[in-house]
C-alpha cells in the first residue's frame, strides 16, 4: 500500500504482505456521516473474517484540514473502535491511485491482488458480505458458512431515516456553501456582523452575530453568535471544532425556539446544552416521529468555534 504517510494499528503493509489474502479497502474520513453509518458493518466484517484470510484496510483520506492531524485521526479511531489497519493518505496518493472520488468507498481485492468489485456510499451491505464470502471460497478458504453479520447500530452510526430525509448536506465555508439567507449575503474572507430572518424556508440557513467566513468554515468572533437552519429530517449533525485543543466552546441548541427535550442528539442534553471539545461531527438533534419542517438554532456561548458542514439523517 504505497503512498501512505504513516500507519495506525499496524506496521506498514505492502502488496507482498497481502498476497494470498482477500483484501477489503475502505476509503474514509472520520467526520463523514455516510462513512459513520457504514462503519458498523465494516467493523463487524473485520472481526468476523480476520481469522479467515480477510484483511480490512481503512484508507483515511481527509476532507477538512483538521483531518490531516494525526492526533485527531488517532483519537477518532479509538473513539469509533476502528481497530483494523489504517493507512494515512494525507497526500491523496492512494486516493488517486484508485481513481477514487467517494467517502465511503469499498474495493474488494481477491487473493491474486485483483480488484473484483467496488461499492460507493452507504448500503448494499448484504451484497458486499456475500462478495467477501465468494472471494474467500475462490481462494480455497472454507468453513465459514453463508450466515451474514447482524449489527445494532447506535448513535451517529444508526442508519438514516431515508423516508423522511428531505435536507441535503450543506457546507458552511464560502467555497461550497449554498442557500445562505442572512440579509446582504455572505462576506467572503472578511469579518461581519450578521442578522438572521425570523423564519427560514426549507433548507435555507443563516447567521446572527459577528462571524468571519473562511473557505472551509465560518469562525465566531464574539460570544453568543448563532447559526440557524430550516430542515426536514430525523437527525441534525454539525461538523465543528474549538479554536484550539483544550479550549472548549459551550453551546445551546433550540428547536423551533425551544429546548429540544426528547429530540436532543447524543452530544446535547434535553435542555439543549453541549460543548465543542474537539474537531468532529456532533449529533445535535435526533427527533421522534412525526417528522416535519423544523427550525434549528445553535448559540455559541464562547468565541472561536469553527463550523464546517451540516449533515442530516
Amino acid at each position: 500500500m504505497g503512498g501512505a504517510t504513516t500507519w495506525l494499528n499496524s506496521p506498514p503493509i505492502s502488496a507482498a504482505d497481502l498476497r494470498g489474502n482477500v483484501v477489503l479497502i475502505n476509503f474514509w474520513t472520520y467526520t463523514c456521516i455516510n462513512w459513520l453509518r457504514s462503519l458498523p458493518y465494516v467493523r463487524a466484517w473485520a472481526e468476523k473474517y480476520r481469522d479467515h484470510g480477510v484483511v480490512v484496510i481503512g484508507v483515511h483520506t481527509p476532507e477538512f484540514s483538521f483531518e490531516h492531524d494525526l492526533e485527531n485521526v488517532s483519537r477518532a479511531a479509538r473513539d469509533l473502535r476502528v481497530s483494523y489497519p489504517i493507512a494515512i493518505d494525507n497526500d491523496y496518493v492512494i486516493w488517486r491511485a484508485f481513481y477514487n472520488h467517494y467517502w465511503p468507498a469499498l474495493y474488494f481485492v481477491d487473493a491474486q491482488g485483483r480488484i473484483r468489485h467496488h461499492h460507493f456510499g452507504e448500503g448494499a451491505y448484504e451484497q458486499s458480505e456475500i462478495i467477501l464470502q465468494h472471494l474467500l471460497a475462490e481462494a480455497g478458504i472454507g468453513g465459514i458458512g453463508d450466515e451474514l453479520v447482524s449489527v445494532d447500530a447506535q448513535g451517529v452510526e444508526a442508519a438514516a431515516d431515508w423516508g423522511d430525509l428531505k435536507s441535503p448536506e450543506n457546507y458552511l465555508g464560502h467555497a461550497r456553501t449554498e442557500h445562505f439567507a442572512s440579509p446582504g449575503g455572505a462576506a467572503l474572507g472578511t469579518r461581519r456582523v450578521y442578522a438572521a430572518p425570523a423564519r427560514l424556508s426549507l433548507n435555507r440557513w443563516a447567521l446572527s452575530g459577528d462571524w468571519t467566513g473562511e473557505r472551509e468554515a465560518i469562525v465566531l468572533n464574539t460570544a453568543n453568535g448563532r447559526i440557524a437552519s430550516c430542515f426536514h429530517s430525523r437527525d441534525v449533525h454539525l461538523v465543528m471544532g474549538p479554536p484550539a485543543r483544550g479550549t472548549p466552546v459551550r453551546f445551546r441548541v433550540f428547536l423551533d425556539g425551544q429546548a429540544p427535550g426528547a429530540a436532543h442528539g447524543i452530544d446535547v442534553d434535553e435542555q439543549g446544552n453541549g460543548m465543542v471539545t474537539e474537531s468532529r461531527l456532533y449529533q445535535l438533534i435526533r427527533q421522534p416521529k412525526p417528522i416535519a419542517d423544523r427550525q434549528f438554532e445553535i448559540e455559541f456561548l464562547d468565541v472561536g468555534v469553527r463550523a464546517f458542514a451540516f449533515t442530516f439523517g
